[in-house]
């Protein structure tokens, strides 16, 4: 069992905890009962040689249910960890949108869907919308039609539902608002809000945006279970960050702020944050007749500059040597080591492709690289923007008898996909965003 190295986890004994990674391989952990995931996740990345980037999140996976949660930064695990059976687990993943939030609030709450009380006039301007959810003399509400699945039955029914601190409720009298014709359907404070993993077809659910209120106290009964579904993914999102800061208020922008501390430190650092054996790591210059270190960090940029350049010709002449362009994969135009890079997933489909952005975030500009399905020639950009996934196909093309890779028909062009992501993180070019956030996985 691995034990606790940094100051957060030379630690007084306490709970095993069992984590698990995107690829079903699991670490052991030995954690106190005081231990927030914050502080889990934190370890975890010191521990695996993560790019400590603060977007990392520990997720509670319930596969008999169908369900998932991004845990609070502020939650204690070993709590959170009583509520769970045999057959859940926690799972260490990125999450880009944990906050989204607060930087982008009209984004996550359509005015159609929230009412205020009658003290407001319905005057509420955009800065203030956040700090009416966190302050708990206000009463914003979201309201909207959910399609609700009966409780113990497969049938659901659409029903004009309130969201407000006390609890979820519904109308029995179509938009009707007056207390005789409400009823509760969930209470937030003993509850969570999970995204539902396994599909529609599982809850025959009328779309694709299910979500669930499940009770702490509820282990492995569907039937008790809470089961709502939203007519859009933007729906679906203000509801569950509703509920969120429902439940937890302040709470969730003092972690914010933590978050915010801990990312413009991190920005401080002109690269990621890297291990003890890469950081004692120096830059060489070997063109004389011994080698000398670059002290200078100017002249060592411009020497790792050259050395790329020198890597990418020495790779299109590897290339010519090959054979025609015609005959050529893609993998031969810049060997294999783009398949070393975070953002690359291989032979994976579209719609895994879809799984992993959305369970990453959907943030502006989050992206991942892979090997086409259709075209064996090709690779594929999948990248987010206003929350929807696009594809782009990067194709080879020739000129002057040299191949090159492009996405835009060779409007410009690449000698090799690290060097078409380094360009669509800088210029958004063609696409609709540029490249900010990679999709990635990570072994424990």
């Amino acid at each position: 069992m691995p034990s606790c190295s940094p100051d957060c986890c030379l630690l007084r004994p306490g709970e095993i905890i069992k984590i698990f990674s995107e690829d079903g391989m699991g670490k052991v952990v030995e954690i106190p009962a005081d231990m927030t995931a914050r502080d889990l996740c934190q370890f975890l990345v010191y521990k695996n040689h993560c790019v400590d980037d603060n977007s990392w999140a520990l997720v509670e996976h319930h596969p008999a249910l169908g369900l998932e949660r991004c845990l609070e930064d502020h939650e204690l695990v070993v709590q959170v960890q009583t509520s769970m059976i045999s057959e859940s687990k926690f799972l260490f993943r990125k999450n880009y949108a944990k906050y989204e939030f607060f930087k982008n609030p009209l984004n996550f709450f359509p005015e159609q869907m929230i009412a205020w009380c009658q003290e407001t006039n319905g005057t509420i301007p955009p800065s203030q919308l956040l700090q009416n959810f966190l302050n708990s003399s206000s009463c914003p509400e979201i309201q909207g039609y959910l399609y609700v699945k009966e409780m113990g039955r497969k049938s659901w029914k659409k029903l004009y539902v309130f969201l407000r601190r006390s609890g979820l409720y519904f109308s029995t009298k179509g938009t009707s608002k007056e207390p005789r014709h409400l009823q509760l359907l969930a209470d937030l404070e003993d509850s969570n809000v999970f995204t539902v993993i396994t599909g529609r077809k599982l809850h025959s659910a009328p779309t694709d945006f299910e979500f669930c209120i499940k009770p702490n106290k509820v282990r492995n009964e569907v039937k008790e279970l809470r089961m709502l579904c939203a007519e859009d993914e933007q729906s679906r999102t203000c509801w569950m960050t509703a509920f969120r800061l429902f439940k937890y208020g302040i709470l969730l922008y003092q972690n914010y702020k933590i978050h915010q501390q801990r990312k413009t430190l991190l920005s401080h650092f002109s690269a990621p944050v890297r291990s003890v054996s890469e950081s004692s790591l120096v830059a060489m210059d070997f063109s004389g007749r011994i080698g000398r270190v670059i002290d200078n960090p100017v002249e060592a940029q411009s020497a790792a500059m050259e050395e790329g350049h020198a890597w990418r010709k020495k790779s299109q002449q590897r290339m010519n040597i090959l054979g025609s362009p015609s005959s050529l994969h893609p993998s031969s135009l810049s060997g294999v080591i783009h398949r070393t890079q975070l953002w690359f997933h291989g032979r994976i489909s579209r719609e895994e492709s879809h799984k992993l952005i959305h369970q990453q975030g959907r943030v502006d500009g989050m992206f991942l690289l892979r090997d086409s399905q259709s075209n064996p020639k090709a690779f594929v950009l999948t990248l987010c923007h206003h929350q929807k996934i696009k594809h782009f196909q990067i194709l080879l093309c020739e000129e002057d008898g040299q191949m090159f890779l492009s996405l835009d028909d060779g409007a410009v062009k690449f000698t090799d996909l690290i060097q078409l992501v380094e360009f669509y993180t800088l210029n958004r070019g063609v696409l609709p965003c540029k490249l900010k956030h990679p999709c990635t996985t990570v072994a424990l």
